[in-house]
């Protein structure tokens, strides 16, 4: 949750809306603690706000359809292709093989792929009114394709919410049109370091809840690379274990005890 200070909850509130270049409109603002002037500068203490994105319910419902569509290529795209390769070997006994769209899309090499992702993210932000120059960057096994965009907000979304559909759409598209198996990250802004910190938190928070209750805990549906992030945060604490449930995009993390018998 980003939290920004002022002297005054306006100013905290102009700093945060600057930082995240949106307007008020475009935000879900709480003022966590007012200013207080001390005395003789004893005691002052600057007010403080969070400040999240928001994102209006015709984008949200845009994305999940998106999501859905995609979803349901994925699974009828096998179907025709295999229809097409049982009839071509009972009518001709040598036919000659020609790729099918299948094929094509799965052999396209890294570079070739990564620009056609680029293309693709570009016309998904143009669609949602908040247009986007995608920078490629490598980093170790990742590759982060960064939105530069004048409405942060709108790609990042309420809780982060629209970023991750457009993560799971990227990585759906890439696993479908690249040759080899590719990990992308979709960033807005500096949105990703940001939750970083905050997964960090969140997985030792979660783990102390573990231990203390016994119980296992479930967490809210993320992406892969965020719940391996927290998996990794948590590998080294013999007293816990964690694995995955559920299907994408909203496959979740749980943190459970490790069972002694």
């Amino acid at each position: 949750m980003p939290i920004y200070e002022g002297s005054t909850a306006a100013e905290a509130i102009q700093k945060g809306l600057a930082a995240l270049n949106i307007n008020k409109d475009e935000a879900v603002i709480e003022v966590l603690e007012e200013a207080k002037k001390g005395f003789l500068g004893m005691g002052k203490k600057n007010a403080r706000v969070s400040i999240e994105p928001s994102v209006t319910e015709e984008i949200s419902e845009a994305v999940t359809e998106t999501v859905e569509e995609v979803m349901e290529e994925v699974m009828e795209e096998a179907q025709p292709v295999a229809q097409v390769t049982v009839t071509e070997t009972l009518e001709t006994p040598e036919p000659v093989a020609e790729p099918s769209i299948q094929q094509v899309l799965s052999e396209l090499d890294d570079e070739a792929a990564l620009t056609q992702l680029a293309l693709y993210l570009t016309n998904i932000t143009k669609e949602l009114n908040a247009p986007a120059l995608v920078k490629m960057e490598r980093q170790e096994n990742l590759i982060v394709f960064q939105l530069d965009t004048q409405k942060q907000g709108v790609l990042i979304g309420k809780h982060g919410k629209m970023l991750n559909a457009l993560q799971y759409l990227a990585q759906v598209f890439i696993h479908r049109v690249a040759k080899n198996k590719l990990s992308v990250v979709v960033n807005v802004g500096d949105y990703r370091q940001k939750r970083q910190a905050i997964l960090e938190r969140l997985a030792q928070r979660t783990a102390e809840k573990v231990k203390r209750t016994g119980q296992p805990v479930f967490l809210e549906p993320m992406p892969a690379f965020e719940r391996k992030q927290i998996h990794s945060a948590l590998s080294k604490d013999d007293a816990i274990q964690t694995h995955s449930e559920g299907d994408e995009p909203y496959r979740y993390l749980v943190v459970e005890p490790v069972r002694k018998y």
